[in-house]
């Protein structure tokens, strides 16, 4: 089943083989990250998405590298969209920290991306750049992504067969901080980052249903801290729901604090919900973590994603974003992932990724020319958890689900990104969507 989408352009962390620790380092942001088009298809590929009179019958509901629960309708016919912030930690107004986006609608033109920017004709049908929007704020004024709208790097999002990723609109972040008696001035200082697009990843079918829930998972999750001057947070761990939604699991859970509970917009909160970066602000955890349970090729995958709460007047500061991936905690045996992939990683580039029993590849792009390789250890004592070595010694992991995967590298991988010399690209992390077997 031929499956397109550039999820999820993140970077995790890790440790030690089997048990990595979390891995704190500071995130590059907007053009500086770079972007490249996903791989070529092979003549005899079939249709990447729906008909394009049927694409707009689906919205998209998941989660955004920001913390952001998001909804995304496009009508590829009239070539229009809509998005709506459902949970947001992103501030409607540059030098502010509230109110945020949530519950923010836009609206707006799509437009397919230059013919040669992508290989085929038929990726270009599935793509769609979102142009400036523009709608009206919970508590009034309008909100436009105009300012943060990059010509060169802007927004685009990969309808797929269940899935869409890529990019939806970013934002200027800054906050100059505050006094607060007891921790001086400038507290919940925020340096001046432009963001062309946060990283989305949506499902066409979700469920709210909670006995689709129960079991155990491996996960992956990032965060970033913008007042810990984005430094990013990147860890793996395995966690075991009931049948009310609450972690069982014998070590902390890292995905949920309290227990899941289904709200009326299509997904779950979970209030309460863990750090796993280095605070610089110590006001306690007050953010919540959302889950979207995405149904995809008969595999339920939870996608969550930890909304920062700031309120400084109440003396709350829990500004930790970021997104989580898992997949069932089943084994996996050699070859039983294998196949072509496509998505988007911590470089903050689209790559592709072909996995062939004990073999993973990295593949350019651009060139097709092959990259940075790792081996698959699928012996590790968690099931559904592969253990992963690079060409250099260096160790990760890898999960899979529903004809999605990803997998994590401690090292810095295909060359890497660096901006200002401030920024490492190490760890690695990179997600895709299979598109061929």
């Amino acid at each position: 089943m031929a499956i397109a989408t550039a999820p999820l352009l993140i970077a995790c962390g890790g440790g030690k083989a089997d048990a990595p620790g979390a891995v704190n380092v500071p995130q590059c942001s907007g053009a500086s990250c770079g972007v490249q088009g996903p791989p070529a298809q092979g003549a005899g590929a079939g249709a990447l998405c729906p008909a394009t009179a049927d694409i707009g019958s689906t919205t998209y509901l998941g989660g955004a590298g920001s913390g952001e629960i998001v909804s995304l309708n496009i009508n590829a016919t009239a070539m229009t969209y809509t998005l709506k912030w459902w949970e947001s930690p992103i501030p409607l107004t540059t030098g502010t920290v509230s109110p945020t986006r949530a519950g923010v609608t836009i609206t707006g033109n799509v437009a397919h991306p230059p013919t040669g920017t992508l290989p085929t004709a038929e990726q270009t049908r599935c793509a769609f750049v979102l142009e400036p929007g523009s709608g009206t704020a919970p508590g009034g004024g309008t909100y436009s992504t105009a300012a943060s709208f990059n010509t060169s790097n802007p927004p685009m999002v990969l309808v797929g067969l269940g899935v869409a990723g890529g990019g939806i609109p970013g934002a200027t972040v800054q906050f100059s901080g505050v006094s607060i008696l007891g921790l001086g001035t400038g507290v919940g200082q925020v340096p001046n980052r432009q963001f062309d697009f946060y990283p989305f990843l949506g499902f066409a079918s979700t469920t709210t249903d909670i006995s689709k829930l129960p079991g155990t998972y491996n996960a992956l999750l990032y965060h970033i801290t913008p007042s810990g001057n984005y430094l990013t947070a990147g860890a793996n761990s395995t966690e075991t729901f009931d049948a009310n939604g609450a972690c069982t699991s014998a070590t902390r859970c890292l995905t949920t604090g309290n227990a899941w509970t289904a709200g009326s917009n299509g997904y779950f909160t979970s209030t309460q919900a863990p750090q796993i970066s280095a605070q610089t602000l110590p006001l306690g955890i007050s953010a919540s973590a959302h889950m979207v349970l995405g149904q995809l090729n008969g595999a339920t995958v939870p996608l969550v994603v930890r909304t920062g709460n700031v309120n400084l007047s109440a003396l709350q500061a829990d500004d930790e974003s970021g997104i989580a991936l898992l997949a069932k905690n089943t084994a996996i045996a050699s070859g039983g992932f294998d196949g072509g992939y496509v998505g988007a990683d911590s470089n903050f580039k689209y790559t592709a990724t072909l996995i062939q029993g004990g073999v993973g590849t990295f593949i350019n792009p651009t060139t097709a020319g092959n990259e940075d390789g790792f081996a698959l250890n699928y012996g590790l004592s968690t099931p559904g958890l592969i253990g992963v070595t690079d060409t250099r010694g260096k160790s990760g992991f890898a999960i899979a689900s529903g004809g999605l995967y990803a997998v994590l590298i401690n090292d810095t991988m295909n060359g890497g990104l660096a901006s200002g010399g401030t920024w490492s690209s190490n760890p690695y992390f990179g997600i895709g969507a299979q598109i061929s077997k």
